[in-house]
């Protein structure tokens, strides 16, 4: 377990043209254990969209502690705003670095779309987590590789 706190915590955004190997190769091991390991879900990461999104990063020196991608215009949420992959080291999760993740890709979206609604698909039990955000659910909970989601949707209202 750290110690560490957001202070210690270095951010920034690249687009995947920009990634070294050494980020990438985190970005994907730090997804794996959250979403493969931990969770016990086998599903393809690496799914061919990472070079079309721009990737946010935390990390205190070496460790890489929080990561997620955004979409200006996902074509499977009728070309909205999108995050996803959104997922931080297990030993940051009491340090609020998640919540600055999401915080971060947020504003990010505020400042550069700031007339694009943003769609995600969100695991059920992060509901009032993004809630906080201003998200809103737009769907019934479905099953996505054995997990419960719904669609979450922020700055427009629900599709019927």
């Amino acid at each position: 377990m750290t110690s560490s706190n957001l202070n210690s915590i270095t951010w920034y955004w690249k687009a995947w043209s920009e990634l070294t190997v050494d980020e990438v190769t985190a970005m994907f091991k730090l997804r794996q254990d959250v979403f493969i390991v931990e969770q016990d879900c086998p599903f393809h990461d690496i799914d061919g969209k990472d070079d079309q999104a721009l990737h946010l990063f935390g990390w205190d020196g070496d460790i890489l502690v929080a990561t997620l991608r955004l979409f200006e215009n996902y074509k499977p949420y009728q070309n909205q705003a999108s995050l996803g992959r959104i997922c931080s080291h297990k030993d940051y999760r009491s340090t609020g670095a998640g919540r600055e993740l999401v915080r971060r890709g947020v504003e990010y979206i505020d400042q550069h779309l700031p007339n694009q609604s943003t769609q995600i698909g969100a695991q059920q039990y992060l509901q009032r987590f993004y809630e906080s955000f201003g998200f809103v659910q737009c769907s019934e909970p479905y099953d996505e590789d054995g997990i419960q989601h719904i669609l979450m949707q922020r700055k427009a209202h629900c599709a019927a």
